[in-house]
């Protein structure tokens, strides 16, 4: 017989780096879930990757056990990182605060397949393109 999901709680954490402070402890301490033991799965799971923010899904079932699904780094981040940016433009119809190349999109767009509700490439990296564009990043050749 399956296990009952009692919750499934979505949180962004810095890769290898989880602890039971907020905003893990209080988002599973309220399940019962033991936070030490998603710790050490999750810095396990994402070793290597020290850096990044990871957006990760946990299924939290009525025996107070779960599962988790780690996810592809945000558009955002992944654009800042790109453009060398520490923040995007306050008002992006007026300033541009940078320029990011069409290949560094495409890399950006390959690596978020998995999580884009695109049927090709090419709707991948226009979604892209849309993100950078309302951070305030102009799309050059290249």
């Amino acid at each position: 017989m399956a296990k009952k999901v009692v919750a499934m709680v979505k949180l962004q954490l810095q890769a290898g780096q989880a602890t039971p402070s907020p905003p893990v402890g209080p988002a599973l301490g309220q399940h019962g879930v033991n936070i030490m033991e998603f710790c050490k799965t999750f810095n396990e799971r994402t070793k290597g990757q020290e850096g990044t923010i990871i957006p990760v899904l946990i299924t939290i079932y009525s025996d107070r056990t779960f599962t988790f699904i780690t996810k592809t780094p945000p558009t955002t981040f992944l654009l800042k990182k790109a453009a060398k940016l520490a923040k995007g433009a306050n008002n992006p119809k007026k300033e541009t605060v940078g320029s990011i190349t069409l290949s560094a999109i495409k890399e950006i767009a390959q690596l978020k397949m998995p999580d884009l509700n695109a049927k090709d490439l090419e709707g991948a990296i226009n979604i892209i393109k849309g993100s950078a564009k309302s951070m305030g990043l102009e799309v050059v050749e290249g």
